[in-house]
């Protein structure tokens, strides 16, 4: 499946493993995160648009990002919705995590995030999300630290 840039261009999970790297390389003294988040908006019809991101951040001094949208039918209610914005992430975290895998990459921390907070309707469902994300042996973030979710892939819903 193709992401795109913020300028539009459509790359596919290989090209943009050579993008992080290369933005890591081009300052390696410095920490990053790879980081996942989607986030999405219920349609009329029970069916909902689901945006995923991939972030590198470079800690403290910006980053780059890429994502890609797809639409599902048959999503109900906010539970189902907020577990599908999990699965995308997962998928894509397994997706971009074993292509990087197969290059040399600088070391980097990697976190899902997750758009569910203490405040509003999610709250009731943070810990079993968090959970799911913990089977799979990766860091959770929830708001306000969710910002992959939450300001990147919120932007292109």
């Amino acid at each position: 499946m193709q992401y795109n840039t913020p300028y539009g261009i459509k790359l596919n999970i290989n090209a943009i493993a050579k993008e992080i790297i290369g933005y890591m390389k081009e300052d390696n003294k410095r920490k990053y995160k790879v980081i996942i988040g989607s986030d999405s908006e219920r349609r009329e019809n029970n069916s909902a648009d689901f945006v995923t991101a991939i972030v590198v951040h470079r800690v403290g001094n910006g980053g780059r990002y890429f994502w890609r949208r797809l639409e599902q039918g048959n999503i109900f209610n906010l539970r189902s919705r907020i577990i599908q914005e999990v699965m995308l992430s997962l998928d894509a975290a397994k997706e971009i995590l074993a292509v990087l895998k197969s290059m040399e990459v600088p070391d980097f921390d990697f976190e899902i995030h997750v758009d569910v907070g203490e405040n509003g309707e999610t709250k009731l469902i943070i810990q079993e999300v968090v959970g799911m994300v913990r089977a799979y042996n990766f860091e959770a973030r929830t708001k306000p630290e969710s910002y992959a979710a939450s300001k990147v892939a919120d932007r292109h819903v």
